[in-house]
């Protein structure tokens, strides 16, 4: 006879298997750093604007979350671009999980967008010469 314990791991390994198998595990894909969105507008929804807002205006709740709205400080593309690459007191360096095509489909969005007027584009190569020396992990 099985234990309470065996039925809830045999029912947790089932249910795992069924989203496997419907591919409901997006969840799990963006965990393991596998984005799938690739415009800047999708990646901006799908990432940023959880924190941003959808409007980029920002919040305050349970943390500051800043807006990207009309913001000064991307007129100078270096400075998402760190922020993206690094991170920067709250905000994680998620461009660590990005492509570099990525990282500039979603930094010229923004730049662009939520009443922002910074045309001059940055490229995946602007991105990869950016990017943090990648440690050995040996």
């Amino acid at each position: 006879m099985k234990s309470g314990i065996d039925t809830v791991r045999t029912s947790l390994g089932l249910l795992a298997i069924a989203l496997l198998a419907t591919g409901a595990v997006c969840a799990q894909e963006i965990y393991a750093g596998r984005y799938p969105q690739k415009t800047g507008e999708e990646i901006y929804q799908g990432i940023c604007q959880g924190c941003h807002m959808p409007d980029a205006k920002g919040a305050i709740g349970a943390g500051a979350y800043p807006a990207l709205a009309n913001d000064i400080r991307l007129a100078a593309s270096v400075y998402p671009l760190t922020v993206v690459l690094n991170g920067q007191r709250a905000m994680p360096p998620i461009g660590a999980d990005l492509s570099d095509e990525q990282v500039a489909n979603v930094i010229n969005y923004v730049r662009t967008h939520f009443g922002n007027h910074y045309r001059d584009p940055v490229t995946p190569a602007a991105v990869k010469a950016a990017r943090p020396p990648q440690r050995d992990q040996t």
